[in-house]
């Protein structure tokens, strides 16, 4: 089990990490989510021992190694940016780790091979990095992180710079490989949609924070707070803030949305209203939801989907709806509302309420 208690890092007149504390147990898989700059790096070289907490702790199953360097540590990292052994093969670069540990030979090509089937480095084993592409440079720098069997492994960005279907195929495999391995595995990406693809346990960050930890799904469904709700949605989270007034929350000229049956027991007041892309459509999907008119601003066309921007109301919306839509700069169009979906924020951007349906 790894523990950080209390965890601070503060370098001259930054904080990068401020009062975290999180505990990740063995076999499971931990993703830290948040934009660039936001500490996931930060937090994973403390996590590792390359740096050393300005305040707080690390323990590991039950012992202090809040000073004990990485070379002490069953440590694996992947970065974004591959690091290979330049003057080894393929195969000797996924093998390193394995002859350090005085593994014998046998068991070394068996382990070998088995990670560069998975990783489709069979064909190249002989090669030397610099004649791999930059994908592959990569996947070998992750066969040997998954070979070492170390009993933490910090993947930061690991799949960045992969080609697309290639990064799909190992977003499938690896909470595979992860479940079997009984190691601590922390995942940073800054893209809410391979967090929830991965699943486990996620952490959001912002600013060297973490805002919430628990299983990927309930932090996705039931943020706390509007920045954790911000930080899990891509594209933006849909925001407005109106007044709660009895039975609705309103706005001049604009939205009247019914309170939902589990909400008519807070108070009357300015709330900040969110909804995710995909809860605003352009059909009425139940019987509860509201008719909204907004102004198109641009269509983004991906082929499958469609991102409508609007405006409405001095705020911009982001609508995901399915197949081909084609509108016009300044279309007017009739977009719908269901409150069941709505989260509910205070003055403060503490969760009120989070939506009734399911995400």
């Amino acid at each position: 089990m790894l523990e950080l208690r209390n965890v601070s890092k503060v370098v001259g007149a930054d904080t990068h990490i401020a009062d975290v504390s999180l505990t990740l147990h063995h076999g499971s898989l931990n993703v830290l989510l948040g934009p660039t700059l936001s500490g996931k790096t930060s937090l994973m070289r403390l996590m590792a021992g390359l740096d050393a907490p300005t305040s707080g702790s690390v323990w590991f199953d039950g012992k202090d190694v809040t000073g004990l360097p990485v070379q002490k540590r069953n440590v694996a990292m992947v970065y974004q940016q591959f690091i290979n052994y330049p003057a080894m093969t393929v195969y000797e670069n996924i093998a390193s780790p394995l002859r350090v540990a005085g593994i014998d030979k046998a068991r070394i090509d068996s382990e070998v091979r088995k990670a560069a089937e998975l990783l489709k480095l069979t064909p190249y084993l002989d090669r030397m990095p610099l004649n791999l592409s930059g994908g592959q440079q990569q996947r070998t720098a992750l066969a040997r992180a998954i070979v070492k069997n170390a009993s933490l492994v910090l993947l930061d960005e690991p799949l960045a710079n992969l080609d697309y279907k290639l990064r799909e195929e190992l977003r499938e495999e690896l909470p595979k490989i992860f479940a079997k391995a009984g190691t601590i595995f922390v995942y940073a990406t800054t893209e809410p949609h391979e967090a929830l693809l991965l699943g486990g346990n996620t952490a959001t960050l912002s600013q060297g924070r973490v805002t919430q930890f628990g299983p990927t799904i309930e932090v996705f469904r039931k943020p706390v707070d509007l920045v954790t709700a911000r930080t899990f949605a891509d594209p933006p989270l849909n925001t407005i803030v109106l007044a709660k007034n009895g039975n609705h929350f309103l706005l001049d000229g604009g939205v009247n949305l019914p309170v939902p049956v589990g909400l008519a027991g807070i108070a009357d007041g300015n709330y900040t209203i969110g909804f995710q892309p995909h809860h605003l459509s352009l059909e009425r999907l139940g019987a509860a939801a509201v008719p909204v008119r907004a102004k198109v601003s641009v269509t983004e066309i991906t082929g499958s989907e469609s991102f409508v921007h609007l405006d409405f109301a001095d705020v911009r919306w982001v609508m995901l709806a399915h197949g081909i839509r084609q509108f016009a700069p300044d279309d007017e169009v009739e977009v719908f509302i269901d409150p069941r979906h709505i989260m509910v924020f205070d003055d403060s951007g503490r969760a009120v309420a989070v939506p009734q349906l399911a995400a």
